[in-house]
């Protein structure tokens, strides 16, 4: 019975302590000693590392740390003559050389925890993610393309122990993507800050649609920052419908979010749609239930647009005909091709052709001048092909070839207007004397060509110079009438400059008695800039701009700026876009700052 017993205690004692080889083997562990660090091991090409109770060997060579089980003599030479083969005879010396390396190695390891070589990798991570994103690159470019060409520069211009330092920039997949992020919210951050310290703010407003159909909606703001007029991309949102409810929700939904102030919205500029303009349910409309003194600006370049669309009949024949022409070229691979080495044997300026797009207004101009420039490389290329184009008479018609060049010409003068009407710093006034000047062109132009003067379209004046034939009387009052009627539009879309309004231009040179719409003490203040010769002298010697001007005089003459703002005319200007954009990432503002 006791020899039952003791069985049973004993069995007992081993369910709780846990089995006999459990407790040799903690044994073992607690007598297990730590293998020590010999000097001689440096000329295997070992180094020590590791906290004291664990010592670990670390090759000098490769970098390669080993369990502490391996620091034998015999292990430590055999990782040497398998993997460093060639450096198994060099001398101590050469190893304490390497030793050092691995060092200082540690010393840049231990500060990029905490130190200043981490802070140059972070930055170094952000410069080189923002360089990216500016360039439209996939995030993988980084890691596959970029972190590699360095470290072959590096290493050709300095050595390759500075390319190792390399590695200490963090420029993977995912963390480029996050860089590019990070860098997104602080822009828009800084912007919206930025508007809500300004004292009034303008809106730009359009809707484009990209190469998947699918619509957004873009809009530009113009803010007041430390004397200056900024302009930046607000937001870029993904819309389904483009009502003018829809519209205005996306904007006040923005707005309100982000803290954004609708009383400060001074003015916005639009297109001549329904959506955008109309007067009862339209998104301005909308927007002065909200603020009444928000001012509603028609698009210049919209306008321009609709201003050219008028064109006679014959020579929207001749415009239909040409881009049927390059796309019979440039929209087919092989043709393509040929004409390309057709230009290259015939020395010509220009090998391709331009392709024309709606979409984009700037291109007509330049799609019809290089046709018009490759009208012989043309014709030679249709007599070679074995089925003769249909349209290829066209290029052996001299009136045909004569209307070419003054469409050419005259898409060219328009693409000149739209450019001057787009840019930083561009106002109303801005806007108004380009206007002006290219009615007062249209004149000239309209006089010239009724006496048969060709100075001003300079295609149309070398093709008739070197043809044989006259340009007859029926051509050239078509291109006259095409003229007058271009002169018309624009007067229709653009009315004659609202000169109580010359004061803002001009605050030097200004009647006092034949101003209106000014209130006693601004008409005080505007006759003490009048008459101001220092700041005249200030304003000429700084070379400040008008907007700049009167943002430099704000803090003096606070009533005189209020009634400008009143009025919009310095910040709201119209879309100062000439182009609408093709493809938009519905991201954020750090993609669209540089397009």
């Amino acid at each position: 019975m006791d020899r039952w017993l003791n069985l049973k205690r004993k069995a007992t004692e081993e369910i709780n302590d846990g089995p006999s080889w459990s407790k040799q083997s903690d044994l073992s562990e607690k007598k297990r000693k730590c293998r020590r660090y010999d000097g001689e091991y440096l000329l295997m090409g070992f180094t020590c590392s590791g906290s004291e109770h664990e010592l670990q060997p670390q090759c000098v060579l490769c970098y390669e740390m080993l369990s502490n089980e391996a620091m034998k003599p015999s292990k430590l030479r055999r990782h040497l003559e398998t993997k460093h083969k060639e450096h198994a005879t060099k001398s101590i010396d050469f190893f304490k050389n390497k030793e050092q390396e691995l060092l200082k190695s540690r010393k840049i390891i231990r500060k990029t925890a905490t130190g200043s070589v981490n802070e140059n990798a972070l930055k170094a991570s952000y410069e080189v993610s923002m360089l990216i994103a500016k360039a439209g690159k996939p995030h993988t470019i980084a890691e596959e393309l970029i972190v590699p060409a360095a470290k072959a520069m590096v290493t050709a211009m300095v050595g390759e122990k500075a390319a190792k330092d390399l590695h200490l920039v963090p420029l993977s997949n995912n963390t480029v993507k996050k860089r590019i992020d990070n860098i997104s919210d602080n822009i828009k951050e800084q912007l919206i800050e930025r508007i809500c310290k300004s004292l009034h703010y303008s809106l730009q407003v359009d809707e484009t649609t990209d190469i998947a159909n699918k619509s957004h909606l873009l809009c530009y703001v113009r803010y007041d920052f430390e004397g200056n007029i900024i302009e930046d991309l607000l937001f870029c949102r993904y819309l389904i419908h483009t009502t003018a409810e829809e519209v205005f929700n996306c904007f006040d939904d923005f707005l309100t979010s982000n803290g954004i102030q609708w009383s400060k919205c001074i003015g916005i500029s639009t297109d001549g749609a329904r959506a955008m303009s109309g007067r009862l349910t339209g998104l301005v409309a909308r927007i002065r239930e909200i603020n009444p003194s928000v001012v509603w600006h028609h698009c210049c370049i919209h306008r321009e647009s609709l201003a050219t669309k008028k064109i006679p009949e014959e020579l929207k024949k001749v415009l239909n005909e040409s881009v049927k022409i390059v796309n019979f070229i440039k929209a087919r691979s092989l043709n393509s091709r040929l004409f390309e080495q057709l230009c290259q044997s015939m020395d010509s300026d220009h090998h391709q052709l331009l392709l024309h797009t709606d979409v984009r207004w700037l291109s007509r101009g330049r799609v019809l001048s290089r046709l018009f420039e490759l009208r012989d490389e043309i014709r030679v290329f249709f007599t070679e092909l074995e089925s003769p184009f249909p349209l290829h008479e066209r290029l052996h018609d001299y009136t045909w070839l004569a209307m070419l060049a003054y469409m050419a010409d005259i898409f060219t003068h328009l693409n000149a207007l739209n450019l001057s009407m787009q840019g930083v710093g561009i106002t109303i006034f801005n806007v108004e004397d380009k206007i002006e000047a290219m009615i007062k062109k249209l004149e000239v132009w309209t006089r010239r060509l009724s006496q048969r003067n060709f100075d001003s379209f300079q295609n149309l004046k070398t093709f008739l110079e070197s043809a044989d034939d006259e340009l007859s009387n029926k051509v050239l009052e078509m291109f006259i009438q095409h003229i007058q009627d271009m002169r018309c539009s624009f007067r229709q879309y653009f009315p004659l400059p609202d000169e109580s309004k010359n004061w803002i231009k001009d605050p030097f040179n200004v009647d006092i008695d034949n101003l209106m719409g000014l209130t006693a003490s601004e008409e005080n203040g505007l006759i003490e800039i009048s008459t101001d010769s220092a700041l005249k002298l200030q304003f000429k010697e700084m070379g400040l701009s008008l907007t700049n001007f009167w943002l430099h005089v704000q803090t003096d003459y606070p009533e005189l700026s209020a009634a400008i703002y009143s009025t919009a005319n310095l910040t709201a200007v119209g879309m100062a876009r000439g182009e609408k954009i093709l493809y938009v990432e519905q991201q954020s503002p750090l993609h669209h700052r540089e397009n």
